[in-house]
């Protein structure tokens, strides 16, 4: 708790003169007022995360956790569990969609396994970018009982903020976050019922593709398991260790320690905006630093979206997760603050500024 409270502790209310001032460089650049859009708000927030004028993001680093989930057992994904230690050597051996876009846009990827069902043996992977930070063999079973203990919740949290510290140590400098777990919507969907204060039926999606029997089993679980745990929507460690997985306070944690050690991050889709949530519920502040990537198809993400004040850089009809959309908005945020760097000023360019009478 120790590393978490540290943690919390460091992040600060979004500095508004810094906002302004970035604002008015912005302003004095070589365009119409405003007319870089999305771009602009996304270069101030980037300035606001690391504190500097002017921002290189040229180390970009997608984290992708991996964790298995016991709700599993309630016949709410169509794909069965041994799909996610499958998945995991895919990434490790490079042929996932988080692999091709990750390169495709500069990234490293590092495969993280925060609660597999199964040992993960990547000796032979091509890609030894794994780390093996396994709390236990999945969570169990929120229908019944806690996910996990509070104690399991804390340390899911704290390895997610040591990981970003460690990549933080070598250079990294945008990081993104991802994840990889069948049956991991339906936690993502009752964290979010719970701390958005929506009814699952607004906030549970079909995930890998259920069928509409499936999806009203999905619902009335997640309605079960709120009723069984009675999570406190204002205690992000509650909700997490009543109904969550290890995947989503690892993400959770990196977001919290890439904040706090200033260092921009961006969640990708409904798992990773629910981790953003419990973040959130842990240290408000960090709703005014977070950068979203991308809207899901998953109807509750947009309701996460909403609570967390976030507008999406991309909406491209994604739901794969793993951090692909996330990774895909890295050349957008990068995008940003090379306006603020190489951009010239309408002095510098030599250029007239608008007539302020017309």
């Amino acid at each position: 708790m120790k590393k978490l409270q540290e943690t919390l502790n460091k992040i600060k209310p979004i500095d508004t003169k810094l906002l302004e001032k970035t604002q008015k460089r912005l302003d004095n650049l070589t365009k119409p007022l405003g007319s870089l859009g999305r771009l602009e708000e996304t270069a101030k927030k980037v300035t606001a995360v690391t504190g500097k004028d002017k921002n290189i993001l040229n180390k970009k680093m997608v984290f992708t956790l991996a964790a298995d989930h016991g709700i599993v057992e309630e016949g709410v994904s169509a794909y069965p569990k041994e799909v996610t230690p499958q998945m995991v050597y895919n990434f490790l051996s490079g042929g996932a969609g988080i692999n091709v876009l990750s390169n495709h846009i500069g990234a490293e990827v590092t495969v993280v396994d925060m609660g597999v069902a199964v040992v993960i043996q990547c000796l032979n992977s091509k890609n030894q970018n794994f780390k093996d930070k396994k709390i236990a063999l999945g969570t169990k079973n929120f229908a019944k009982g806690p996910a996990m203990t509070r104690e399991d919740a804390i340390k899911s949290i704290e390895t997610g903020i040591e990981l970003s510290e460690e990549a933080i140590k070598n250079g990294v400098n945008l990081i993104a976050t991802g994840e990889m777990g069948i049956g991991n919507t339906t936690p993502a969907a009752a964290i979010t019922s719970v701390i958005c204060n929506e009814i699952p039926e607004k906030v549970t999606g079909r995930g890998t593709g259920i069928t509409d029997k499936f999806l009203q089993v999905k619902i009335n679980v997640i309605k079960e398991g709120i009723k069984v745990n009675k999570p406190n929507p204002h205690d992000g460690l509650d909700v997490l260790s009543k109904i969550g997985g290890f995947e989503i306070g690892g993400m959770a944690g990196i977001m919290l320690g890439c904040i706090a050690n200033n260092v921009p991050v961006i969640i990708d889709g409904f798992i990773s905006g629910s981790a953003a949530l419990i973040a959130a519920a842990l240290k408000p502040e960090i709703k005014d630093y977070l950068i979203a990537g991308h809207c899901s198809q998953e109807p509750g993400h947009k309701i996460q979206l909403q609570w967390l004040g976030l507008k999406p850089l991309l909406d491209l009809d994604l739901r794969l997760g793993e951090g692909t959309g996330a990774a895909l908005a890295m050349n957008i945020v990068d995008a940003s603050c090379k306006i603020l760097n190489e951009m010239a000023t309408f002095e510098s360019a030599g250029v007239s500024q608008k007539d302020d009478n017309k």
